[in-house]
């Protein structure tokens, strides 16, 4: 299965599009969903219980059940990120995980490799953990949705930076890890912005979303 990124800077909704998708991914297939659990890796501390109820009674699926079918750990720092996923290879074994969300990826390594002098280092801990995570997706036939941040660069290229010269974090190595990037922009008003950056199945193209009590939604139904 493929890796997915989306990556934006603040309140642009990365952490809202998983908490949607993290109910969505246990819908019945006839309603765009997998039929699945999901298994949740929050490295900033924003998963919040309650937006899941909200988002559950939005799609007629019952909230306690909602939660119970989302496995949920927080990530301390890099090594413990990189943990968590030998942990979740046990739990995958039985099949009936679908979704796998790292929210967001670089965090920890951000915080355990801040200087330049440790640059290689990270990008070398950061290649373990992604090989990890491809090796998993594949094994375990699991979608993986990782979000991420965005940082200057006006000298970046089309490929890596989105019209603004920002570019997601992580380099080349997160960038050829990611089968599909999507950027996140902030829109006119309460508008949010999803742009298909880099995918081998879809050309580039937009498309308007709000965030709402029921997580991300089409404009258009609200």
């Amino acid at each position: 299965m493929s890796i997915s990124e989306v990556y934006g800077e603040f309140r642009c909704g990365k952490t809202q599009l998983s908490h949607t998708m993290s109910v969505m991914a246990q819908l019945p297939k006839d309603m765009g969903g997998a039929e699945g659990k999901v298994a949740y890796i929050d490295t900033e501390g924003t998963f919040r219980p309650e937006r899941i109820a909200q988002i559950a009674e939005r799609f007629g699926v019952d909230p306690d059940s909602a939660l119970e079918n989302i496995a949920y750990a927080r990530a301390l720092n890099s090594e413990h990120q990189l943990e968590l996923l030998n942990t979740l290879s046990k739990e995958f074994v039985g099949g009936e995980y679908r979704l796998l969300i790292i929210d967001s990826i670089m965090n920890c390594f951000r915080v355990d490799y801040c200087g330049r002098g440790e640059l290689a280092d990270r990008q070398q801990k950061l290649n373990q953990f992604l090989m990890k995570l491809a090796h998993m997706a594949e094994e375990f036939n699991v979608c993986v949705l990782m979000t991420n941040q965005v940082q200057s660069d006006p000298g970046a290229s089309a490929l890596f930076a989105g019209a603004d010269g920002r570019k997601p974090v992580g380099g080349h190595i997160l960038a050829h890890a990611s089968t599909t990037r999507v950027l996140l922009r902030k829109g006119r008003g309460d508008e949010r912005v999803a742009k298909i950056q880099d995918s081998p199945d879809c050309p580039e193209r937009e498309a308007i979303y709000v965030i709402t009590n029921g997580g991300i939604n089409d404009p258009d139904k609200i």
